[in-house]
């Protein structure tokens, strides 16, 4: 904003003599130094009802019906927070993966060398209500929909990986100018926090971080195997990392540019987790299928 003064007196009048007045007007100015933007994501994920079968299609599925009445009891903390599909058959789970659908948020536990359990998380298009398929690592599968703001999974499984740090015995590259006060800062930090407490966030798009300052530090915290990826507004990727409580957190647009990279020290990001006010939303939504499928 221009707060320049302005003159309140009287104009003064200077005569035009032969001078050629510019041109005024749209179109009437160049573009040649045109401002160039990034582009931001484009859309926003919105909540889609469930493509739900034929009313004749709903007879003898009385099992995905019991899962269905116990999540939405779950949603309104009136039951279990973990529902089993254990002895459905192949057409009552079906019609549960038909009304749950798939939401906006996914995760993945991946495997280690040294340890070949992992999991796959998927929201359904209810906020906070997960589909979470665990693999043992001898054959075994487990496959149940927990209710809350994320998976208890994907806290036990970051809290392992914030117990592994990488060993770094080394110094930095000559070329890494900033990437030690930005550790020191998230040691700080770390020693601070407490279960409850806010996330401390360093948004590094603000730093003078260099790719190679980027590198050591990632290099440093290291990477674990929690991968979070939301597709509510552009895409988040998160990452847990080998020290306690600390995630890496990037957000691109719609052509995977990076528009915000940031270092979290806390509980698991908030932008992966349901709300209250979520779970309030979906008991509703849920409420209103199941009341179509007792009708039908």
């Amino acid at each position: 904003m221009d707060t320049s003064p302005h003159s309140r007196g009287k104009p003064i009048a200077i005569p035009v003599v032969g001078l050629p007045l510019p041109s005024l007007g749209p179109g009437s100015q160049g573009e040649d130094d045109g401002l160039s933007y990034m582009a931001m994501p484009q859309g926003m994920g919105t909540y889609r009802p469930p493509l739900l079968p034929e009313p004749e299609a709903l007879h003898g599925r009385g099992g995905a019906l019991r899962v269905l009445q116990a999540v939405l009891a779950a949603t309104a903390g009136q039951g279990p927070a973990v529902v089993p599909l254990q002895g459905l058959n192949v057409e009552e789970r079906t019609l549960v993966n038909q009304v749950l659908g798939e939401g906006e948020v996914s995760a993945q536990w991946l495997p280690a060398a040294d340890d070949a359990r992992a999991a796959q998380v998927q929201e359904s298009v209810f906020a906070g209500v997960w589909r979470v398929l665990v693999q043992d690592g001898q054959g075994g599968v487990a496959d149940h929909i927990e209710v809350g703001a994320v998976p208890a999974l994907l806290r036990q499984a970051a809290q392992h990986d914030g117990h592994h740090p990488p060993q770094v015995n080394h110094a930095p590259p000559p070329d890494v100018l900033n990437a030690q006060h930005v550790l020191a800062e998230l040691a700080q930090h770390r020693a601070a926090w407490q279960p409850g407490q806010p996330s401390a966030v360093i948004n590094l798009t603000l730093l003078p971080m260099s790719p190679a300052d980027i590198a050591w530090m990632d290099h440093v915290l290291g990477t674990g195997r929690v991968l979070i990826l939301s597709r509510g507004y552009g895409n988040c990727r998160i990452t847990s990392t080998g020290v306690p409580h600390t995630w890496r957190v990037v957000f691109y647009n719609s052509q995977d540019h990076v528009i915000l990279n940031t270092v979290e020290v806390g509980d698991l990001p908030a932008v992966a987790q349901a709300a209250p006010e979520d779970l309030a939303d979906s008991h509703e939504r849920l409420a209103e299928v199941l009341q179509w499928v007792a009708d039908a």
